[in-house]
């Protein structure tokens, strides 16, 4: 039975996750950034004012008032989305993607990010224009609204756009339990174990009581401490990382040279081996990149419209930087660390070191700072896993509401948090795989929503340009609310007649 699973999961595995998928991907990154002007470029230093330069002068604004209030702040939402983005794969995955794919793997991970700085700017400006208030008065949104409120307004796809917001939330809370927990604690109580030689069981009964404090409160307590995890983790990881940078700092130009030759199969040939072809290189860049900072995924958006943000393309900027933070600055980063240290033979892109994954990260920084570098990067797959661990409770949870409405949550919850325990203890190799497909069985319905209403967000974002950059007076493009439910009255009364 195992077999047959494990053949069935590869089979599908190699579609969401194979030619069909990535470049399903790439077309929508690509349209998306043809659609709005090629934003991410043109408007590069407008979206870094109002992302990370407005930081200290909105981070606690709230634009609501009162007890009930349930929203977060634009620099919350960030932090949880970049705390389920940021993660493992930050490192463990760039690591696997050089050594399997060559240094060129990063030339193509750049590529992905660059568009997919789009596609997440999409999913965000249309999860605040399709997001709804739940009976608790927390805003909900995500692919599944936007499917269901926006693809199935369109004639003839209401039925469409409702059974695709089904599939994403099932996908959803399937990758939620595998990829976004069990597979995460299992990272974390391997290294403790390793570092510190703490028991599995040990790590994940402290996991579970922490996660119970954190997760069980609620939205506002996952990003309360996420807003001080996740800059917290991200700074000492670029801290380490850039001392281990600088003090091989003559290897640099080579390391940049290997990424570009190797991105275009232009290894030379020593020993009769050829480096890493283009085809290995792009495949492992697109997937890895996609993994990483899970743009396209429809992941992210379920806590961007959370925000108390009214302005659609405020939102969908903060989702901009949110795949440069992760893959343009932190990925880039781990993949200096690794191909200046002497690990790969910059000449012909092939691996010297015989470490895998987080211990060849682990590895680099125990050449700098002796056996303590080790112990910093268990530490910090420690922090990115379990940051990543709250962001996805957070997605599993709305997905589940759509499902099963807002006061069923407590139950995915509690599971949740028991799963932990598991993850700790089990061996998820199979678990991690199956995981790998539902989320990527999550980035097909969230796509086509994405590809449906890529008009929408073209509009939305012309009509925030001609209000910001050229003074007009238009109305502001806040909200779908009253467009969808004019549609749905609309479509009733022509069923009646």
């Amino acid at each position: 039975m195992i077999d047959l699973i494990t053949n069935v999961n590869g089979f599908i595995n190699g579609i969401v996750w194979g030619p069909v998928g990535l470049c399903l991907l790439f077309i929508a990154g690509f349209l998306m950034t043809t659609r709005t002007k090629f934003f991410q470029i043109g408007h590069f230093k407008h979206w870094m004012k109002q992302t990370i330069g407005a930081i200290f002068s909105n981070r606690h604004i709230t634009a609501h008032t009162g007890k009930q209030d349930r929203s977060i702040s634009q620099f919350q939402s960030l932090c949880t989305a970049l705390a389920a983005t940021v993660g493992t794969g930050n490192i463990v995955g760039v690591a696997g993607a050089i050594i399997s794919g060559g240094p060129g793997a990063v030339f193509w991970m750049w590529v992905m990010a660059f568009f997919g700085m789009m596609t997440n700017y999409s999913e965000n400006v249309l999860g605040i224009f399709y997001r709804r208030k739940n009976s608790l008065g927390e805003w909900s949104g995500g692919a599944m609204y936007y499917l269901r409120d926006g693809l199935g307004a369109k004639r003839g796809c209401k039925k469409i756009g409702a059974a695709l917001a089904v599939l994403f939330s099932c996908f959803c809370i399937l990758a939620s339990f595998g990829i976004g927990n069990m597979s995460q604690v299992n990272s974390i109580a391997g290294n403790m174990n390793a570092a510190f030689h703490i028991p599995n069981w040990i790590t994940g009964i402290g996991l579970v009581l922490l996660s119970a404090l954190v997760i069980l409160g609620g939205l506002k307590r996952v990003a309360a401490v996420t807003e001080k995890l996740v800059p917290t983790m991200v700074v000492l990881y670029i801290i380490g990382g850039f001392v281990i940078i600088f003090g091989h700092i003559a290897a640099v130009p080579a390391a940049f040279a290997a990424i570009f030759r190797g991105a275009f199969g232009f290894q030379a040939v020593g020993g009769g081996i050829v480096g890493y072809g283009i085809k290995t290189a792009l495949t492992l860049g697109f997937k890895r990149g996609a993994f990483s900072n899970e743009a396209g995924l429809g992941s992210s958006v379920m806590v961007h419209s959370n925000s108390n943000v009214k302005e659609p393309v405020q939102q969908g900027m903060w989702g901009v930087f949110e795949v440069f933070m992760d893959t343009i600055v932190v990925c880039t980063m781990t993949s200096l660390i690794i191909l200046t240290s002497g690990a790969v033979n910059l000449e012909n892109g092939t691996m010297i070191s015989t470490a895998e994954n987080s211990t060849l990260v682990g590895e680099a920084f125990g050449n700098m700072f002796g056996p303590i570098g080790p112990m910093f990067i268990a530490v910090s797959i420690l922090l990115f896993a379990y940051s990543t661990t709250l962001g996805w409770s957070h997605y599993g949870s709305k997905a589940f509401e759509y499902l099963f409405g807002t006061k069923a949550t407590i139950f995915y919850k509690i599971v949740f948090v028991i799963m932990i325990f598991f993850g700790a203890t089990m061996n998820l190799e199979l678990a991690w795989n199956l995981s790998d497909t539902f989320n990527g069985l999550m980035m097909i319905p969230n796509l086509i929503g994405v590809l449906a209403l890529s008009g929408t967000v073209a509009k939305i974002t012309k009509n925030y340009m001609a209000r910001t950059f050229h003074g007009s007076k238009e109305t502001p493009m806040y909200s779908a609310f009253d467009d969808v439910q004019a549609a749905q009255l609309a479509d009733t009364k022509r069923r009646k007649d």
